[in-house]
Parts: C-alpha cells; structure tokens; sequence
C-alpha cells in the first residue's frame, strides 16, 4: 500500500498544534492535514507536568487563544484547569477529530523531484509496540515545542547514588509522592522552582528552595479585576479582546522598559519583593539577581504565595551551590548541611529543536544549529517548511496563533499562484548572524549551539514585540521578494485519501 500523502502535516498537539489545526480547518479548508501526537493525549506541556502547583507564568487571556475566550475567574492558573481549557477548545471546535495518537515522527526528508515532504515514523500498536509508517506532505508544519518530554536536564552532582532518600526531577513527578511532615529540598530556581514551593508547603512539607542564583519575581494579583469588570459589562467576546489586548500591551512595556531602563525596572521589581517579604529580611543574597530584568524569564508569584509561606516559616530559602549529596541530604559548598527526606530537581529543561527529528533536503542533512530563521516561523533555504516558536517575553500562543495564521497565508497564496514550493531566500553574505534568543537562561546557555540563528534585519531578524509581528506575519505581503515560489514538478498519481489511524 503506498504511503498516505497529505497536503500539511503538523507535528504535535499541544497549544501551537491544535492552534495550527482551528487556523487550518479555518482559513484552508480545501486542505487535507492530521496532526500527529506521540503521546495518547493532547495538550503538550500541560498534559505532561505533574508536579504540585504547575502553572502557567503567563495569564490566561493571552495564553489562551483569539478564538476560545477564557472563561474562568483566575487569570493564572494551575496545570490541570489549563489542560480543561485546552480539550475544551479541541471538542467545541472540532479539531480532536484531525489528531492522530501515538504516531511519533523520527525523520523527514525533503524530496525536490517530487516537491513532497517524505516523514518516517512509528505507530504504537494496540499490543504495546511499534511499526513503522510512512507519510507524504506537501507542507511540514512543526508544532512540538523546544523541549525534550522524555527527560529533563539533572546535572551530574557527585554522590548521588549514595543518597537514601526520594530523589525526583520536576519533569518526572511520581503519582502519589506524599510530602506532609517530610523534608524537602528544591534544587534550582526560575518559575519551577517558584511555584513548587508554596504548594509544598500547602501539602504540609518543610521546603528549602535551593538556588545557585536568584531570579526576578513580579507578585501579581490571581484574578484580573479589571478583566471581570469588563465582562460584566460587555458581550464576551469584547471583554476577551480587550484584556487581550490591555495584556500584551502591559507586558510589551514592561519588556521594552526592561531593556531601555533596567535599572529603574530592576527597582520596581525589587521593590514588589521586599513589601511581599517578612519585615526586617533583606533582599540580599537570596531576592537580588546579579543580572537584568528579563534577562531571564520573570517569575509569576500570583497572590504573592511564595513570600507568604517563607513568611509563615513553611519555607526557606538559601542561596548556595551543592558540593555532592550525602546519604541524607545535602553538603553545600558554604559548608553547611541540608538534611532531606525528598529532594526535587528543578534543575532545567532539555532543549530540542524541530521535535527532535531528522531533517534532510535532497540527501543533505540539516542541523538545527545551521539554519537561519525567516520572519520566525520558516528557514532559509528549506521548502515548505514551518516551526512555531513562542515568545520568551510573552505568551507562547500569542506567536503560535500568528504562526499559524502565516502559514494558511502562504498555503493560500501556493493555491492562489498555482504553485507548489515556498522556499525562504538565505540573507546576504555579508550580514551578521545572531543568537535566536538573547536569553541568559542556562537551558538556552547549554543549547545555544542548536538553536536556529538570526539575521541583523529584514525577514531574517527576530521580534520580540507582539505588535511588530502581527504586522508582519498578518499584513505584509507574503511574497516579498524573499519568500520564492516555485512550481514544482507536475502531480504525479491522485493523492491517497485520508484515512484515520488504528
């Protein structure tokens, strides 16, 4: 039998699949397409953590999408309130129906004779194994994220076999794991770390936040009060739009003053921590990043939670390096010890590009790490190709829905032209690449060499304001002498009619 040939493959259905799908079935409805999800559910990152008091760091008015107004009262919420959203939008929408389960996809190749996109995968069986499958796409659309699922980063502290406690990463949260009236130290910082800890402490553990470095927090009320107002009072589509809108504005200006005035940002959020912290305790060691806001990734502490059990003395935090572990905890480099019945690694992410699979054009392999980014969303030199990045400044769905609309622009200008290919054009020689992300994140730091990188300008260079890409990816031309398109070889044989998966 030959293999089945699509007109889009999208790779993933978590937030930026199934916004790739509702844009699909939206504004390409002529076009065949299936999602593929390696695991048996949807929903991505949100379907895969588990650890107490996973959150999102961004507010749901932006990270939910244009299309399925968020309806709860919190603006930040928990992991499993977010995954209700998101099977919320699959069901009302329709879009379940495209997702194919259990289908991971381990290579793609290229194939300019054919102008087709030849993907390699495997397909778990009803018996518990896998077989190998084979499919054909005209357009290849990446929507799997920039992480690794199956594991997250855990360096390699010496001692660790000799520790006789419950050691677990972040990542891999253990079903059940008790924690009331138990010793428990969380080694890292960032977001994880800082939504970890005053939901232990609500489960009745004793928590030590363990961190290297420390990380800017911005205290945020749960709800969005004006968001409510304006409910109240407007249609809901209306209300949802404009707190939309009031969010990403806020958040552009806090981003744009970060990098303009760092220094008088630093103060405001230095300032939000120590009203949050017990009276009298400083700021330094533990509440004062050597670097500059938004450097990094700002940390939401939503209703101030964090403070509130360091204030209540549920929880504590020490600013130190770990030597090795013991049999019983932890010997830092200060000298000092940390006795621990359970220790959590909230050490960081694994970074993959593209899903992790293979990409090859016309036999020639291609790294991540030697690609050149075009307007975010495409790569120079690689037909019909697309990934979804999100923001690092921002909410991920923001970018993931203008992606997601580009790419039915470009899909509907191939059908408009009468042509086949669309191949961003490579910036000039002379042009100075860039990292793809000013981020001092140690997950970016250890990555840095497979990230696509960037021009200086043009298509080629990276926005960070959501405003600038909606303008771009919405209302310039698609075909603005960079993007080329092609005609192809003729259709060979009728298509293979979409058929769903066992």
């Amino acid at each position: 039998m030959p293999p089945e040939t699509l007109d889009v493959l999208v790779i993933g259905a978590g937030i930026s699949g199934l916004s790739a799908a509702w844009h699909l079935q939206t504004h390409c409805p002529d076009r065949r397409f299936a999602v593929l999800e390696a695991r048996p559910t949807l929903g991505g990152t949100w379907s895969l953590f588990r650890y107490p008091g996973f959150r999102s760091d961004s507010d749901m008015y932006t990270l939910g999408f244009h299309f399925k107004p968020w309806r709860g009262r919190e603006a930040i919420v928990r992991g499993p309130a977010i995954l209700d959203y998101l099977r919320e939008a699959a069901r009302e929408h329709g879009l379940e129906r495209h997702i194919r389960y259990g289908i991971r996809v381990h290579s793609a190749h290229w194939n300019s004779q054919a102008a087709r996109w030849e993907v390699q995968a495997v397909r778990q069986t009803p018996g518990g194994g896998e077989e190998p499958i084979t499919l054909h796409c005209g357009f290849l659309f990446a929507c799997g994220g920039y992480f690794r699922y199956d594991q997250g980063y855990q360096p390699a502290f010496e001692g660790m076999a000799s520790y006789r406690g419950t050691h677990v990463h972040a990542q891999q949260w253990p079903e059940g794991l008790a924690v009331r009236g138990r010793r428990v130290v969380v080694i890292g910082s960032g977001a994880t770390a800082a939504t970890l800890v005053p939901a232990l402490a609500a489960e009745g553990a004793e928590v030590v936040l363990l961190q290297r470095t420390p990380s800017y927090y911005f205290v945020v009320p749960a709800r969005d009060r004006i968001a409510l107002v304006l409910r109240r009072l407007l249609p809901e589509r209306w209300a949802y739009a404009l707190t939309r809108a009031k969010n990403v504005a806020l958040g552009a200006f806090l981003f744009r003053r970060s990098r303009s005035q760092p220094e008088k940002v630093r103060r405001f959020l230095l300032g939000q921590v120590a009203k949050a912290l017990p009276a009298g305790q400083a700021l330094d060691p533990h509440f004062s990043p050597p670097y500059g806001p938004w450097q990094q990734r700002l940390c939401l502490v939503p209703d101030a939670d964090l403070f509130k059990a360091i204030a209540d003395g549920r929880a504590e935090v020490v600013t130190d390096h770990v030597e090795c572990f013991t049999e019983h905890g932890l010997q830092l480099q200060s000298g000092r010890t940390l006795q621990a019945d359970v220790i959590v690694s909230a050490t960081g992410l694994e970074l993959q590009m593209l899903g992790g699979a293979q990409l090859s054009v016309d036999g020639v392999p291609l790294a991540p790490g030697g690609l050149v980014a075009y307007k975010g969303v495409m790569y120079a030199g690689v037909p019909n190709l697309a990934a979804t990045f999100g923001y690092l400044a921002a909410s991920w769905t923001l970018k993931a829905d203008l992606t997601s609309r580009y790419v039915c622009r470009v899909l509907n200008h191939l059908r408009d032209t009468g042509t086949r290919v669309a191949t961003p054009g490579a910036p000039p020689a002379d042009m100075p690449l860039r990292p793809f992300a000013d981020f001092t994140s140690g997950y970016f730091q250890r990555a840095m060499h497979q990230l696509p990188r960037q021009g200086s300008e043009g298509p080629w260079k990276l926005f960070d304001r959501y405003a600038d890409d909606r303008r771009r990816l919405l209302q310039e031309p698609v075909d603005d002498g960079v993007l080329a398109f092609g005609a192809g070889p003729a259709p060979a044989a009728e298509p293979v009619p979409l058929a769903r998966a066992a």
